[in-house]
């Protein structure tokens, strides 16, 4: 693997072939966190190996082994707690946690799954070992996405700086808000390279995706909201790295990474031969589409000349005359695994609530510790920097820092003089970290 390995290539197989599905009634148990552990480890692994542009041992493992389908499986079952149990727990009298640590790794579950799959899904081979499943993974990039569309008019996730005067489960609501929105975000990229597939993709998948979703025209519509940007203060702020950053004005014209994401989707789907013979353009999507043209400047040409190729197709859609859906009787698959989920859990939401309040969610301090400890050996400090997506930013200034915190070792910094600066905001929330948990 890499120069910086967190697996052997045999520990990787071991955890590879481990993985497995479980019920929502299990989500948090011993059994579950362990998997979540080595799931973590999987992750990082993947993302080693794709910094280092070398061969990705982790994508081959997971195509070998038939792992696609069940971290699919996986993911809409933790989307469904969410959804389902996660406020019927919250609305439990006696739910007064002490600790939310347990309740926070379940939440995160979703987050690791959408980040391994939108590493891997780089690769078309694995798009395609997802089999029947990719029906399910595009149903629920369309979900999220559309909530993100419906989200968009009431600003975005909250900042990461935590509040003193917040209780242990606001301070989970909040993180889990911010957790929501880098989880749609990279749903967005999953979709973009099922789109890379299209011409191996099924009838049913592509009619899912044109048809049942319109994708195209939702596409269209982040575009529009383009939720990832932000004005504050006068200044243009475009979410990377997990959070809110300020663009220089020289960067300002530079084309962002996820409106990218989107551009090339749309071009996937609407120029290739497959997509087109499927596609049905009505007067509706015809009006959306064409609003494309007014961001197709000369600027963004340059920076994808591709998109050459969509302007001229919209110049002809403009002159062209749009169909009326077509209601042929067509026999097709459809995504099972949320419809299986819910038919199996329905009426046993709360059941499921109590049962993990009393045996998952109420551990012992003694279990904290251990889960702690164990926590700490996966998350090796010089593992979590080369995992990072970028280099680190000044916490005043955003520009790129090389100085850290020497109290809490969480904070970055470019100079002297911004950490004194921030000191005023920082300090209220600097607590020294534990020997164990620096550098050695």
């Amino acid at each position: 693997m890499g120069d910086l390995e967190l697996l052997l290539p045999g520990e990787a197989d071991v955890l590879v072939r481990g993985l497995r599905s479980f019920p929502l009634r299990e989500m948090g148990s011993e059994g579950w966190n362990q998997q979540h552990e080595n799931l973590e480890k999987l992750n990082m692994q993947a993302i080693l190996d794709a910094t280092v542009s070398q061969h990705e041992p982790i994508q081959e493992l997971l195509i070998t082994h038939g792992k696609i389908p069940t971290l699919v499986e996986e993911l809409i079952a933790v989307e469904m707690w969410k959804q389902k149990v996660f406020p019927v727990l919250c609305r439990l009298e006696d739910f007064k946690p002490q600790n939310t640590f347990p309740i926070y790794m379940v939440v995160h579950h979703e987050a690791s799954i959408i980040n391994l799959l939108e590493t891997v899904f780089f690769h078309k081979e694995v798009c395609e070992s997802a089999e029947d499943t990719v029906l399910d993974l595009v149903d629920y990039c369309h979900r999220k996405l559309t909530l993100l569309v419906a989200r968009s008019g009431h600003g975005g996730p909250p900042e990461e700086e935590g509040c003193q005067d917040n209780t242990p489960m606001q301070e989970l609501q909040k993180q889990a808000e911010l957790m929501e929105f880098e989880i749609t975000l990279k749903a967005l990229s999953v979709l973009r390279y099922i789109t890379d597939c299209v011409d191996s993709l099924s009838l049913s998948t592509l009619s899912r995706m044109l048809s049942t979703h319109n994708l195209p025209c939702l596409l269209v519509e982040l575009l529009e909201h383009s939720p990832w940007s932000r004005r504050e203060g006068g200044k243009l702020q475009q979410f990377e790295g997990g959070r809110w950053q300020t663009v220089a004005p020289s960067e300002q014209q530079k084309l962002s990474k996820l409106d990218g994401q989107v551009w090339i989707a749309l071009y996937n789907l609407l120029l290739s031969p497959e997509a087109r013979a499927r596609y049905c353009l009505t007067s509706f999507a015809k009006g959306r589409l064409l609003k494309l043209r007014a961001f197709l400047t000369d600027t963004l040409l340059d920076q994808l000349p591709n998109l050459t190729d969509l302007q001229s197709f919209l110049a002809h859609l403009a002159l062209a005359e749009t169909h009326t859906p077509k209601k042929d009787l067509v026999l097709e698959q459809i995504p099972e695994i949320w419809e299986r989920l819910e038919r199996e859990n329905r009426g046993k939401w709360q059941a499921i609530a109590k049962h993990q309040l009393r045996h998952v969610f109420s551990p012992s301090e003694q279990d904290l510790r251990l889960q702690a400890q164990r926590w700490a050996e996966t998350y090796r400090l010089e593992v979590l920097e080369a995992v990072a997506p970028e280099r680190p930013r000044c916490a005043y200034c955003s520009a790129e820092a090389s100085k850290r915190c020497s109290r809490c070792q969480n904070e970055w910094y470019c100079c002297r003089e911004c950490q004194v600066k921030h000191w005023e905001k920082h300090g209220k929330t600097c607590v020294p970290a534990a020997q164990g948990d620096r550098t050695k």
